[in-house]
């Protein structure tokens, strides 16, 4: 694990402390989660960008068709079979 430091605004750092106190983490630990979550969204952001700029092949897009079958059997009376 690689260790990282960096500056933030005094009350952004005591937001952050009471944040860690209020989910029982250690500051350092929802300052990696959030760093995980930032970097996540930001993967997913350039994959949608990217697929955006892809088009779908042909076998890609002959599943189209099939998304529209909808379900093959009316499974709706076994709605109390759970219970």
């Amino acid at each position: 694990m690689t260790m990282l430091s960096f500056r933030v605004a005094d009350d952004e750092a005591v937001e952050a402390q009471r944040c860690a106190d209020a989910l029982g983490l250690a500051r350092s630990a929802l300052l990696r989660e959030a760093l995980h979550r930032y970097l996540v969204a930001l993967r997913a952001e350039l994959d949608a960008s990217r697929w955006e700029g892809t088009p779908a092949t042909d076998s890609e897009l002959s599943l189209a068709a099939i998304a529209d079958w909808g379900v093959a059997e009316d499974w709706t009376e076994w709605d109390d079979a759970a219970r």
